[in-house]
């Protein structure tokens, strides 16, 4: 039987896609380097589906390791989450963001066409579409100049799928553009477990009340939104995941490159975010403001639009859900898979 390889399928969302690929019978290759994420989860996957998937640690970036993997397995399409993912870092470490995310998606793609393997589904991002000129925002939409190096080394990714799939017709990939990617598996046995302090809203917040952090930095609350803090598309990752089984199935029957808004359509703000997780949880999260952050945004939100249409997909897990598994998970893990 044909399999998928999942690159840096130990990671958040890696992870949860892996499990859905299990539970809907796939055989699952999980590469990773374990370098902002644990060999716990795929336990844990396997613990909620009862199976295994097979697990090589590397770094998607040793050619020869991509080689052996690809001679190992009959692998028939990868999904490619492998990469760094922090915009504050890609600014102060732009070069790592280029070498980990261009470098290691041109390595694995080299690979892939030695191997014979010419479907992809890549995990990109919202950022490559910048400051953009319209809400909401739609695939048709400029994606121009991201405001980060991070946004930039997704967009560089994408410009490689672009022309490779037009040198050589064989290739069939899927680009799927993620909003903002929450919550965790409604057994709270996975869910995400940032390395040092973390990057995002939703883990910080949900450290804070854990006591793990003292308090949240809201940054800026003068922007021209209702309640003057950044407005974002919020998406569950049990939602994110089943949009990328929907993908792959979309690649049996469309050959070039493809490219997907995941998102729910719907803004909220950092204090609705607050506000819902001190509903979820039942506890106050202690905040205070601070200045904007260079290369953010008011307002962003998708048009899933074409995905509803094409990929028979909708985001259907709304802000409850996605604080009520976020605590759930944090309250289960105080400390993460450690």
């Amino acid at each position: 039987m044909s399999k998928i390889l999942v690159t840096g399928g130990a990671g958040y969302i890696g992870s949860h896609t892996s499990l859905a690929l299990l539970q809907a019978g796939f055989e699952v290759v999980v590469l990773d380097n374990l370098s902002n994420s644990s060999a716990e989860a795929l336990r844990r996957v396997a613990q909620i589906t009862g199976r295994a998937p097979s697990f090589v640690q590397a770094d998607v970036r040793d050619g020869a390791m991509l080689k052996e993997v690809f001679a190992q397995h009959p692998i028939d399409t990868v999904l490619h989450f492998a990469g760094l993912k922090a915009v504050g870092e890609s600014v102060a470490q732009p070069l790592r963001y280029v070498d980990n995310n261009v470098h290691g998606s041109q390595v694995l793609l080299q690979a892939m066409a030695d191997a014979g393997v010419f479907k992809l589904v890549f995990s990109s991002s919202a950022t490559v579409y910048g400051e953009p000129a319209q809400m909401p925002i739609a695939e048709s939409c400029p994606v121009g100049r991201p405001t980060n190096p991070y946004g930039r080394s997704k967009l560089m990714v994408e410009d490689m799928l672009r022309d490779l799939a037009a040198a050589d017709q064989r290739w069939r990939m899927a680009i799927l553009r993620y909003f903002n990617p929450v919550g965790a598996h409604e057994t709270g046995l996975l869910g995400e477990d940032p390395r040092g302090t973390p990057n995002n809203l939703v883990p910080y917040m949900a450290q804070v009340v854990v006591g793990r952090l003292p308090e949240l930095a809201v940054y800026g609350n003068d922007y021209p939104t209702a309640d003057g803090t950044g407005v974002r598309d919020y998406i569950h990752v049990v939602d994110l995941a089943e949009g990328h089984l929907r993908a792959l199935q979309a690649l049996h029957f469309r050959s070039g490159a493809h490219v997907w808004n995941l998102g729910t359509g719907q803004g909220y703000s950092v204090l609705d975010m607050i506000r819902a997780f001190e509903v979820a949880s039942g506890r106050p999260v202690p905040y205070r403001i601070a200045p904007r952050r260079p290369g953010d945004i008011a307002i962003c939100y998708a048009d899933p639009t074409k995905a509803r249409l094409e990929l028979d997909w909708v985001a259907r897990r709304g802000l409850p859900e996605m604080m009520s598994d976020t605590w759930r998970w944090q309250h289960m893990n105080p400390a993460g898979y450690g």
